[in-house]
């Protein structure tokens, strides 16, 4: 596929300097980009000490307010997003994506099902809303991304974003302005696709886009994760079952330039996000409950980009009176400069962790709320709430010191290996014997 420059298909304010090539090391080279700024240290501290003390209380004073009802079809609910148009204190809107291929539209406060959208023909993977109304967002295997408003019943998107032919999407993000849609697509043959949209309404909108252009030398197998940073539209992070982490940025010419940094996590990526201040670096967490975390504030230093390179987190990762199954995801606490990382168990008990660079330590956790393997949350620590999905169908909203009036824990349910397949599709057996180089 031909090289195109996304800088110049779309006007993005410039908002760092070019990259330069550095030497490769071993398995992972890097490209410079951020001029040095603040590096994280990992330290305690008597106020960090009272900050880790506050976090824990908040979160273990969480209790289960309200249960989504019941559906007609139980699902797997693999992913969460809320509304961000919407006061915290007026309610709001969430979206949930689930193992049927459709996305569900909840009231935030009620947790009452308002509508379900369907990816048909294609399966849905990943779920956004926008960050300026209340649309919500996803990727279609049926090669393209679809875009809902989640206040109308339409089932049709009102928009749909085209891919290039034999292109099966499989992770997506829209940056911070909603100017910019990039989907990741699985190998097909030697290519393996990020595409880009131009997501703006205009005045003269068509509900049908073509794509501005794709990546397509940077990843060599299916590409799993795509996150764009929260603040700069123009950085993008990128993550593979080939093993590596790409951070882009967009206002550079052309896929080469772009290329940032590449990170080897030596093994497929199941989720990525951005942390630390100015949001500078990136977390990594693999189908083989491995966790990666580096620091792009040391690509112009001699200091090692590596914080911390954990193979297998159940290993090594003590759990009070416990143990640790797998991880979900992570969270960066912006007030205290920390990143938390959410693990559990297979029977629904939820693990917060705390991340420095000498690892991983329990702080505290939940538990009675589900019955099965927890597969999504979305934690909003300025309206002191989580919202929980897992495998027993059950959608969960938990406040601090709430009661439940009903209280009925679900059976783990039993769904067909077809599903389990589609949604735990990246076998991570032969990473288990690779070492890090």
């Amino acid at each position: 596929m031909d090289q195109f420059s996304l800088a110049s298909s779309i006007i993005l304010p410039n908002q760092s300097r070019r990259a330069e090539f550095q030497p490769a090391v071993g398995r992972v080279c890097f490209f410079s980009i951020f001029s040095v700024g603040f590096a994280a240290e990992s330290f305690i501290s008597v106020d960090a000490s009272t900050d880790m003390e506050k976090i824990k209380d908040q979160f273990a004073n969480l209790h289960i307010l309200r249960r989504s009802s019941e559906p007609k079809e139980p699902t797997y609910l693999l992913g969460i997003d809320t509304s961000k148009t919407v006061p915290a204190e007026k309610g709001g809107l969430v979206a949930v994506l689930c193992s049927n291929g459709s996305i569900r539209i909840y009231d935030k406060e009620t947790l009452n099902l308002l509508r379900e959208f369907s990816g048909s023909p294609g399966l849905l993977n990943g779920v956004r809303f926008a960050n300026s109304c209340d649309n919500v967002y996803s990727a279609s295997t049926d090669g393209t991304v679809k875009c809902w408003d989640a206040r109308l019943a339409s089932e049709k998107p009102a928009q749909l974003f085209k891919g290039y032919p034999s292109n099966i999407f499989i992770s997506f993000d829209v940056n911070c302005k909603d100017h910019i849609i990039c989907a990741g697509a699985e190998k097909v043959e030697d290519d393996a696709l990020l595409v880009f949209w131009d997501a703006r309404f205009t005045s003269q909108d068509l509900s049908t886009r073509d794509p501005l252009g794709a990546y397509s030398e940077t990843h060599s197998d299916d590409i799993t994760q795509v996150r764009f940073h929260p603040s700069n539209p123009n950085m993008v992070v990128s993550g593979s079952t080939d093993g590596l982490v790409n951070v882009f940025d967009l206002s550079v010419d052309n896929e080469e330039d772009a290329l940032v940094a590449t990170c080897n996590s030596v093994s497929s990526v199941s989720c990525i996000g951005w942390c630390g201040r100015d949001y500078k670096q990136i977390y990594c967490m693999t189908h083989d409950e491995g966790f990666c975390w580096w620091d792009l504030n040391h690509l112009d230093t001699d200091e090692p980009i590596t914080c911390l390179n954990i193979q297998d987190v159940r290993d090594v990762t003590d759990v009070k009176e416990g143990h640790l199954d797998y991880l979900i995801g992570g969270l960066y606490h912006e007030n205290m400069d920390r990143l938390f990382v959410i693990g559990g168990t297979n029977l629904g008990k939820i693990h917060l962790l705390s991340c420095t660079k000498t690892g991983l330590s329990h702080v505290t956790s939940l538990q009675g709320g589900h019955a099965a393997t927890v597969r999504s949350f979305c934690w909003t620590v300025s309206e002191d709430s989580l919202l929980t999905g897992g495998e027993d169908a059950q959608l969960l909203l938990w406040k601090p010191g709430a009661v439940e009036k009903t209280f009925t824990k679900k059976d783990s349910l039993k769904i067909a290996s077809s599903v389990q397949q589609r949604v735990r599709v990246h076998s991570s057996d032969s990473y288990k014997k690779r070492k890090q180089q």
